[in-house]
């Protein structure tokens, strides 16, 4: 994938609270941006938040796995850790 450049402006102290964020999370800040980006793209929303939240998709599968456990579909059950991972690898 190529890259672009995209020059902006902000104030100085966004920035650097910006980094030193993006620093404790692991990673740089161009990496955030893209991922911002991308979500803006794919859900053609803006959220904007300090509390992270589930997005519609992910509840939507969290609601499917907990109707599957409900119900017992999908569903393995192992007395033991060596039995489920014996049960994993037979997949």
């Amino acid at each position: 994938m190529s890259k672009a450049v995209i020059n902006f402006k902000i104030d100085s102290e966004v920035k650097e609270e910006a980094q030193k964020l993006a620093r404790e999370l692991g990673m740089p800040l161009s990496a955030i941006v893209n991922a911002q980006l991308r979500e803006l793209i794919r859900t053609r929303t803006l959220n904007v938040s300090a509390e992270p939240r589930m997005t519609a998709y992910l509840e939507r599968i969290i609601e499917g796995v907990e109707q599957n456990r409900k119900t017992g579909k999908n569903i393995t059950r192992t007395n033991s850790v060596e039995e489920a991972l014996a049960h994993l690898n037979s997949l």
